[in-house]
């Protein structure tokens, strides 16, 4: 979070496998219920309805502000950034970010979604919040993770953002996006989770929890046998494969160029690829986008731009 002025900045990137501030980190999940359930510690109250926040997964959508939810899980996301500052009322912008090449046809209506109450009164954890929403300015992903060191990327660079719905590439040279150069493709770590579950169905004839799928995915290794071990990790790496496919379609070469890994995704291609550890870098920090839309944000207010 940062302030200018007498408002604060919150850049949120809204992902559709977690919900990320500059400091925090929550599932992108929701469950609705008209009374107080059993468990309130992530419990968010407004407009009358209950609502559990990090219950469950959201689908892929590819219009956020047709999806009700994610209204509210930036509700909870401006709680958790304001609650280290003990801040209870404030005025405040939203920094957000859509995938490269939708967001010059989304930002509109998007932004339109997340100012959709001027003023709003809320409970999470326990705590009221009254809130002023004075706007919100919605940025390109991919490029947020990058955007502090920008400037200083020397020669042609590519960029890649695996999130859990969308994986979206960029190419910068001497530090500049190069704006006919951005794609966004149906193609994150949730259509990896999605192969490994059939793949084990296929061989194995038994189901496997997703929570073992995340672990394996994310870490290499799972407390499993070695035999569904190996499903996993044949997958995996045929899905970062296809990652890397899909990167040389858009240009990249791996003998002349850099790679930027920003996203969850990056955690597939450290432990399932083969690449040159020289030539590609991993942006680790999976708050760096939400970050980046903080930094663009107040960068723009102080060159004078209003929203």
């Amino acid at each position: 979070m940062k302030q200018f002025k007498n408002k604060f900045i919150i850049g949120i990137d809204h992902g559709y496998g977690n919900i990320k501030t500059a400091n925090h980190v929550f599932r992108t999940g929701v469950l609705k219920s008209d009374g107080e359930p059993l468990f309130t510690k992530n419990l968010l109250v407004y407009d009358g309805r209950y609502y559990t926040i990090g219950e469950g997964h959201k689908e892929f959508t590819a219009d956020k502000q047709t999806d009700g939810d994610y209204y509210v899980l930036t509700l909870a996301a401006i709680a958790t950034e304001l609650k280290d500052r003990g801040i209870t009322e404030a005025e405040v912008i939203i920094a957000a970010g859509l995938p490269l090449t939708w967001t010059n046809g989304q930002k509109a209506e998007f932004s339109a979604y997340l100012t959709q109450n001027k003023e709003v009164a809320f409970t999470f954890q326990r705590v009221n919040y009254r809130i002023r929403i004075a706007g919100a300015v919605i940025y390109p992903q991919g490029f947020a993770a990058i955007s502090e060191f920008s400037t200083k990327m020397k020669g042609v660079n590519m960029v890649v953002d695996v999130g859990n719905g969308t994986m979206n590439t960029m190419t910068v040279i001497n530090g500049v996006p190069q704006q006919g150069r951005m794609f966004t493709e149906q193609f994150g770590t949730h259509q990896c989770t999605l192969a490994v579950r059939e793949a084990f169905m296929c061989e194995t004839h038994r189901n496997i929890d997703d929570a073992i799928i995340d672990e394996a995915l994310i870490t290499g290794t799972a407390n499993i046998s070695e035999n569904d071990l190996k499903i996993i990790r044949a997958t995996a790496s045929e899905y970062v494969n296809g990652i890397f496919r899909r990167l040389r379609e858009h240009g990249y070469d791996d003998h002349s160029q850099n790679l930027y890994v920003a996203g969850g995704g990056g955690c597939l291609i450290r432990n399932f690829g083969k690449f040159d550890p020289n030539r590609v870098f991993f942006i680790d920090d999976i708050c760096a986008a939400a970050k980046g839309y903080e930094f663009m944000a107040l960068l723009q207010f102080e060159r004078g731009v209003r929203i």
